[in-house]
């Protein structure tokens, strides 16, 4: 697996310079920054002309590194489960969302916000690739990601656990900011067009909507999410 970009790679190398197996650098471009950090650990890399360079990058707009990385590695849902209990983070169940461009967009938002994790389903959903973690910016180091097989089943245990499950839903739904909450709490989020899915809705303990006050759309599914998560924080601290 590959990042690619100065703030990717630098977030890399500051949180988690383990998983990198190899890093090329550019020649002549500005990456003061990066060899900065390299030093200071002792990381080497590799110099490449503007040619080789581009053979490896192709098309993608590297802005002059690339790092060699190991596979993302998923945390298991049990510690997930277990900081969302303690009230220590929210997970955030996505259901439905395929695009990596919006999950990458997710987790750079929510990484942002701090407080959060993030479960994906394991089949009919995005998963963290090279795309994800280009358009994550480095937002996959500050949060944990779970990888789940069913997730209804697990909403069902999360709720045995006494967590309350509040999720974003347009139809029959209430408006976030006049909603009460009460923690711990998980999170769901559904895709853009066909929203949460009626067997995972029936475990919403709330169904809120995001006030819109200007055209009849809908948001993009990483900007409610966004939208969401800073209601809940708000609500929280």
């Amino acid at each position: 697996m590959r990042l690619y970009g100065i703030n990717p790679v630098l977030e890399r190398i500051r949180t988690n310079p383990e998983s990198i197996k190899k890093l090329y650098l550019q020649k002549r471009t500005d990456l003061s920054g990066i060899v900065r950090e390299l030093k200071k650990i002792g990381l080497g890399f590799d110099s490449l002309d503007k040619q080789e360079f581009l053979l490896k990058c192709k098309d993608i707009h590297a802005q002059g590194v690339i790092a060699e990385v190991d596979d993302f590695l998923y945390v298991p849902f049990s510690k997930i489960l277990n900081e969302c209990v303690e009230n220590v983070s929210i997970p955030i169940f996505l259901d439905g969302v395929t695009d990596p461009q919006n999950l990458g967009a997710i987790i750079r938002n929510v990484a942002c916000l701090g407080g959060f994790s993030l479960v994906l389903p394991r089949y009919d959903s995005a998963q963290v690739n090279e795309t994800v973690l280009r358009v994550a910016n480095g937002g996959e180091n500050y949060l944990s990601i779970s990888q789940i097989s069913n997730t209804a089943t697990t909403l069902k245990k999360v709720k045995e656990k006494g967590v309350q499950i509040a999720g974003a839903v347009l139809e029959d739904s209430e408006d976030i900011l006049a909603a009460e909450f009460t923690f711990p709490l998980a999170v769901v989020v559904g895709s853009e067009g066909k929203g949460i899915r009626p067997g995972v809705c029936k475990y919403l303990d709330l169904r809120l909507r995001l006030p819109m006050n200007g055209a009849s759309l809908s948001y993009n599914v990483a900007v409610a999410s966004s939208l969401f998560c800073y209601e809940v924080n708000r609500r929280r601290f």
